[in-house]
């Protein structure tokens, strides 16, 4: 028997209020909102094991055992509260296992004109959640709760028909364009996606028929907010799916978008077989880690070539109290870590293709007036610092201690006349491009190169020797070859519009940490942070500009 209803365009009510987007930008989320409606309902029947119903073949898995220990991790942020009117109760959440798999993905261009056109990958994907609720509580929310938010999801309008299926009640919506969504309700269990194979195979695990992603080793791990897989096979999908996406923004020329979606994809394939994502709590910050696993023989090599020095010199003192991001790289030798990861690109795609990566891969530098960055790092101590002042990334400088001088000036930008008298700002001499976009500045020891405007900046510091920034302490005491400090604008009001509602338009902005190391394993990401990797993943639900 079937049963069908239609939607219209109405307002939920509680969370749903101020959760309007679209329903395939991330299909953690949407798993996540449809599991804070549960709040209202009572708990119900014996819980199960959600690891064990999603099948082992996933391409990405993300989990968390409790739910309202995660997002309260977000809410509980102060940069959160004094962005937000009211802190939402979470309590309900605790304990309540969820976990989404995605199983493939479908791409889709839109063209815009003639000569443009928009890429939009949408994942298939499956949620999973653990109600503890009677059948009949999960059943009315699926019905009514979940209906509204697919209603507005999908613009207002939406048919809805169950009927009786797979030994529960079944859900069907269907867009006015096209579009549908799925969920399933079994006991106290609530399967949801946008794809009814995915569902369907978790059926087949929960029936014995296909092995679950609970008998993979990688999932089990102690205590954490979240967890994530990428199998090898989600490494490759994504890759591809990468190279596609890249090459559209690297150039309008066709050529060049072929050569970006076909070489991006094969680096990625060769050097990365599997990727993990934990999320964890910490002093009122949320640290993420990622592991890139790479081939053993590459491993080998990063554990070689690219290995901190552990030195520290006076370079850090012309860092600004302002800018947008601040990178310091501490390699034993940059000249050799910069071939390597050179010559490994060039190793894991066919020998033309090497060949043009290698002609090309100066240009990354050209925003801070370097030509020749391999003579550049040959120049320069171990210690180099990076300074980007704008979200563009046009107002940067680089900053490190000289080695030798007459390398160095001949590996940076031609349009720098060193044949002339420099310009002196106190203790500083410069150097000018033609046009006074580009400028070189020495300091005793210390080069200052970049754009003209930014060199200033830094010349202008003095004798600063205090590092201002939230998480200065991290960044000084890190061992790791590379460690960024820096700061992201609108985060915490974003994050704001999905779970409560903003009280100020002007929040102030998220602080964050990174480092990079490179082992036998492969690379290594410690990111710590505001809101973190999961307050990226709420963010995309935000229908602010």
């Amino acid at each position: 028997m079937l049963a069908q209803k239609r939607y219209r365009k109405a307002a939920a009510n509680g969370q749903f209020a101020v959760i309007k987007s679209k329903l395939h930008k991330t299909a953690v989320w949407t798993a996540v909102t449809s599991a804070v409606a549960f709040a209202s309902l009572a708990c119900g029947s014996p819980p199960t094991d959600v690891r064990t119903v999603i099948p082992g073949d996933a391409l990405i898995y993300l989990e968390t055992r409790d739910l309202g220990k995660a997002v309260g991790a977000i809410t509980e942020s102060a940069k959160y509260q004094e962005a937000a009117k009211t802190k939402p109760d979470l309590s309900a959440l605790n304990g309540l296992e969820l976990a989404v798999a995605v199983t493939g993905f479908e791409l889709t261009e839109k063209q815009i004109t003639e000569e443009s056109s928009v890429v939009d990958f949408q994942p298939r994907f499956v949620a999973v959640a653990e109600t503890k609720l009677w059948n009949f509580q999960a059943i009315g929310f699926v019905e009514e709760q979940l209906g509204l938010f697919i209603s507005e999801t999908y613009g207002g309008a939406a048919t809805l028909v169950t009927s009786d299926k797979h030994d529960g009640k079944y859900f069907v919506w269907t867009a006015e364009d096209g579009r549908k969504a799925y969920a399933l309700v079994i006991g106290s269990l609530i399967f949801f996606g946008n794809d009814e194979s995915s569902i369907e195979k978790c059926l087949a695990v929960r029936r014995d028929e296909i092995r679950s992603i609970s008998g993979n080793p990688k999932i089990l791990g102690p205590e954490r907010l979240v967890f994530g897989y990428i199998s090898p096979e989600g490494v490759s999908q994504i890759a591809n799916l990468a190279g596609i996406s890249l090459a559209k923004r690297a150039s309008e020329e066709s050529e060049v978008q072929s050569f970006v979606a076909r070489v991006l994809p094969e680096i990625l394939r060769n050097t990365v077989r599997e990727a993990t994502w934990t999320a964890t709590s910490t002093d009122n910050f949320i640290e993420d880690r990622l592991l890139f696993a790479a081939p053993p023989e590459l491993g080998i090599v990063f554990s070689e070539t690219i290995v901190p020095n552990g030195s520290r010199g006076d370079a850090v003192r012309f860092v600004p109290q302002e800018f947008a991001s601040v990178t310091r790289y501490d390699l034993r030798d940059l000249q050799v870590a910069w071939r390597s990861l050179l010559l490994t690109a060039q190793k894991t795609t066919d020998a033309v293709s090497g060949d043009i990566i290698a002609a090309f891969s100066g240009s990354l530098f050209e925003p801070y007036g370097i030509d020749d960055a391999e003579g550049f790092f040959a120049s320069v101590g171990t210690e180099l610092f990076t300074i980007r002042f704008d979200d563009e990334g046009e107002k940067v400088v680089a900053i490190a201690n000289v080695r030798n001088v007459d390398n160095l000036k001949r590996s940076l930008a031609k349009e720098i006349n060193f044949t002339g008298q420099p310009e002196k700002v106190g203790s500083a001499e410069i150097w000018r491009s033609a046009e006074d976009d580009v400028a070189a500045a020495f300091v005793g020891s210390v080069v200052i190169v970049g754009d003209r405007e930014s060199v200033l900046k830094a010349i202008a510091v003095g004798e600063q020797q205090k590092f201002n920034h939230p998480m200065a302490s991290l960044f000084a005491e890190s061992n790791a070859v590379s460690a960024t400090v820096g700061y992201e604008s609108g985060p915490a009001l974003r994050i704001a519009d999905v779970l409560s509602e903003r009280k100020t338009e002007s929040g102030a902005a998220a602080s964050y940490f990174t480092e990079m190391r490179f082992n036998q394993n492969g690379i290594e990401r410690r990111v710590v942070s505001d809101f973190g990797l999961i307050g990226l993943i709420i963010e995309q639900f935000s229908t602010a500009d």
